[in-house]
């Protein structure tokens, strides 16, 4: 049902020039990169980086600047941003990656309802956490976390993996199931409520820094405000949420490609059987990193192609045309898909093969530069690329649309 033009806010304002949004956040990457590599030689989770990034604004970056003071920027700018930052320390895009599905979420609702509330929490620099997975017994499509009322509160409880950039947020946006209704819903939970524990437990090879641990909640007070109905929550998710470690996948390929370079031309070493005196100036050592950045240049072209498509389903949701706006979300999330597949290629070939420009000392753990490969690794997966490939398909032969929302858990067993 299309809703009347008059309950509308306007539409979406045009966005910034990105030169000049890039500009007031670049001096703050490289400061972030200055230390990207000794977190991640010692896990050193990215706290002070997180707040600084809280107090430029960045999390407030997709948030209407005339009416609320944030930046404005577009979806390919939001993503454009998380690629440069990316490229400084990929953990940090991918620890923000809640707070920004959970700004747009609110971006999208603003079109029917105001969200005053939390833009001003945002332009004040308050964070998002997520905590949505669930492991161990849970069925595919069970939701243990739930949500009930004691003694007039709504009180949550249950238990959260993969919560990630939790312990760095003000706030979790927690997926959990209603005890009346059994109903699914959104918690938003303040960190600092008594009840939250947070863990960094996560122990992945890649993606270190994340904070992507266990959360548990335990009779956490709900504010009947922050219960939203999940049924509401905005349709191009999974596609945003996929643009997010895009970007983390770009950037890593990025920094990869600028660490190498750098490696290459500071190498003094060369082979009796190379081709010049100096590493740099061989031509097979040139291709090398050459290849790698195209790879690397095709991996960001096919990010923001991706991003230019979730734009148009943010700008369908403010049009009033509900054929439109699905047309428009169906798009976005197979345009993320395909992205997927070739981001994922491009990047993991080009981060694996730059050690060919290189000698055995470019394996050394001081250096480093596996984190690039183990980081793009993990952010790619996420989302089981295989399954990506076949909604890709299904739609390419006979028009089937893909989910919009997918769930994991255990299955039954066979044979």
């Amino acid at each position: 049902m299309n809703l009347p033009a008059r309950h509308l806010p306007p539409s979406p304002a045009p966005s910034p020039d990105y030169e000049q949004l890039a500009a007031r956040f670049r001096p703050l990457f490289a400061r972030i990169a200055e230390g990207a590599l000794e977190r991640e030689r010692n896990r050193t989770l990215p706290y002070a980086p997180v707040a600084w990034l809280k107090d430029a604004g960045f999390g407030a970056v997709r948030v209407p600047p005339v009416e609320f003071g944030g930046s404005g920027a577009s979806l390919p700018q939001l993503v454009r941003l998380l690629i440069e930052l990316a490229a400084a320390d990929s953990n940090l895009p991918q620890a923000l990656r809640g707070h920004f599905a959970f700004v747009e979420d609110r971006l999208n609702a603003h079109a029917s309802t105001s969200q005053r509330v939390w833009f001003e929490r945002f332009v004040a620099g308050d964070l998002v956490g997520n905590a949505w997975t669930e492991i161990g017994t849970v069925k595919l499509g069970e939701v243990i976390t739930r949500v009930s009322q004691r003694d007039g509160e709504w009180r949550l409880n249950g238990t959260k993996y993969y919560s990630t950039g939790s312990l760095f947020a003000d706030w979790i946006d927690v997926y959990a199931q209603r005890d009346d209704t059994g109903g699914d819903v959104i918690a938003a939970i303040r960190t600092d409520q008594p009840g939250v524990r947070q863990s960094d437990d996560w122990d992945g090879f890649g993606q270190r820094t994340t904070a992507s641990g266990t959360s548990v909640f335990e009779n956490v007070r709900v504010a009947p405000e922050n219960l939203i109905d999940f049924a509401t929550r905005f349709k191009y998710q999974t596609a945003f949420y996929q643009l997010v470690l895009l970007a983390v996948i770009t950037g890593s390929g990025q920094a990869a490609v600028r660490e190498f370079a750098g490696e290459v031309r500071g190498r003094t070493r060369v082979y009796s059987h190379g081709n010049a005196s100096a590493a740099s100036a061989d031509p097979q050592v040139q291709q090398v990193v050459g290849k790698a950045s195209a790879f690397v240049y095709a991996a960001e072209a096919a990010t923001l192609a991706a991003a230019a498509a979730a734009q148009a389903a943010f700008e369908a949701r403010y049009a009033g045309d509900a054929a439109a706006e699905h047309e428009a979300n169906v798009a976005a999330e197979l345009e993320s898909a395909q992205a997927q597949s070739a981001v994922a290629e491009l990047v993991l070939r080009a981060t694996s093969d730059l050690f060919n420009a290189l000698g055995a000392s470019a394996t050394s753990t001081r250096k480093g530069l596996d984190r690039h490969w183990r980081n793009a690794r993990t952010a790619a997966s996420h989302n089981p690329l295989i399954y990506k490939e076949r909604i890709v398909g299904a739609w390419a032969i006979d028009g089937s649309e893909p989910p919009f929302v997918w769930q994991i858990g255990g299955g039954s067993k066979q044979g």
